[in-house]
């Protein structure tokens, strides 16, 4: 059994105003933390692993393919592998959750 405690694990911010922090994972999935500051974006990327997420506090708005779909606290979501999708946090508050992706994922590199 591997425990991973999220506030002993520093932050990685890929791009300004997005801080993940890898947490536990196994052979087929890992689970990653997230905060995201208010007016920051996620540019649009894809990736060929699932993801899975839930927002813990915060609203913000995923865009893929052309549609806006707001996200907020007690909302999950999942992506299928591949699929283009991007971030922005409109609001006055960080939003933050959870998001889990299969196969795992190493912190991304959104700025290459």
């Amino acid at each position: 059994m591997e425990r991973v405690n999220e506030s002993e694990i520093e932050s990685a911010e890929p791009v300004d105003g997005a801080h993940l922090k890898l947490l536990a994972g196994g052979e087929a999935m890992n689970v990653q933390h997230f905060e995201i500051e208010p007016g920051a974006t996620v540019p649009e990327h894809s990736h060929p692993h699932e993801q899975a997420g839930y927002i813990e506090s915060g609203e913000a708005v995923f865009l893929v393919d052309g549609e806006e779909i707001p996200v907020g606290p007690g909302d999950s979501y999942s992506i299928p592998g591949g699929e283009p999708h991007a971030l922005e946090n409109r609001g006055d508050e960080p939003i933050v959750g959870v998001d889990i992706f299969s196969p795992p994922r190493e912190n991304p590199s959104w700025q290459e």
